[in-house]
């Protein structure tokens, strides 16, 4: 049986998507074909510009295959969720007496890797997943379906960069621990049962090297086997339950 695809959810031509803007509306993409001009088409994309949302020129046939309706020449990609707020989502978890506990997906890009982790996540207690704005996989309805509806429920936050929630959550008194195979210390000695942030590299080249040096601590996961690595889901997985495996017992 072939697996059902879900439908992207879409801005279709420039008024629709100066709408969606104007609505609040999260878009992640937007897909144009060269050539456009006049008013509309300028005012349009400077909006999109001022919302830091990339442009993707594609030759007017993809456009076609993906809406027959009239496009104008430009499609935008509505994400199924809104991206919440890191500060204030931390402001409102230290209010509300728990001790917070993020998670940094630093150049995560596998849309079934960012599900599944949503999904661990959101079940573990977590109170938001953080990514960067460029080089993150996209949340979009196959994210949301991998997480079994996860992401409908878990806050996103975006930042600049992995490093700009780094050092702003660590301004709020929030501590960063960072995953690298190379690190000498394991999750066991360290103590989790305080405001934390767990950071998860990409799938190929692990977490960037400025967050690595700005991390409080480095630890790695203990294995015995020949295979040398795990994928990042089930790596996340593992340092969650240990993080709630402290606090239950404290």
């Amino acid at each position: 049986m072939r697996e059902h695809k879900s439908k992207p959810l879409l801005a279709i031509g420039f008024h629709a998507i100066e709408a969606a803007l104007i609505a609040g509306k999260q878009i992640d993409k937007v897909m144009l074909t060269k050539g456009l001009q006049g008013e509309l088409y300028q005012n349009t994309t400077k909006l999109l510009k001022d919302h830091q949302i990339p442009l993707q020129f594609v030759p007017i046939e993809k456009l076609n295959r993906i809406s027959n309706k009239n496009h104008q020449g430009i499609i935008a990609f509505l994400s199924p969720i809104t991206f919440g707020n890191l500060e204030e989502i931390v402001s409102a978890t230290f209010e509300k007496g728990e001790i917070p506990l993020l998670l940094l997906l630093d150049g995560v890009t596998d849309v079934r890797n960012l599900g599944a982790i949503a999904r661990t996540a959101e079940c573990m207690g977590a109170h938001a997943i953080v990514i960067p704005e460029s080089g993150s996989a996209p949340v979009n309805e196959d994210a949301v379906k991998t997480s079994a509806g996860a992401l409908m429920h878990l806050p996103i936050c975006k930042t600049k960069t992995g490093l700009d929630a780094v050092q702003l959550l660590q301004s709020m008194g929030v501590v960063c621990v960072a995953a690298s195979e190379k690190a000498e210390q394991t999750p066991q000695s360290i103590d989790f049962n305080r405001p934390l942030c767990v950071v998860m590299g990409g799938e190929e080249k692990g977490i960037s090297n400025n967050i690595l040096r700005s991390a409080d601590h480095l630890i790695r996961i203990p294995m015995k086997g020949i295979t040398t690595s795990l994928n990042v889901s089930v790596a996340a997985g593992m340092l969650l339950f240990e993080t709630m495996r402290q606090r239950t017992l404290s």
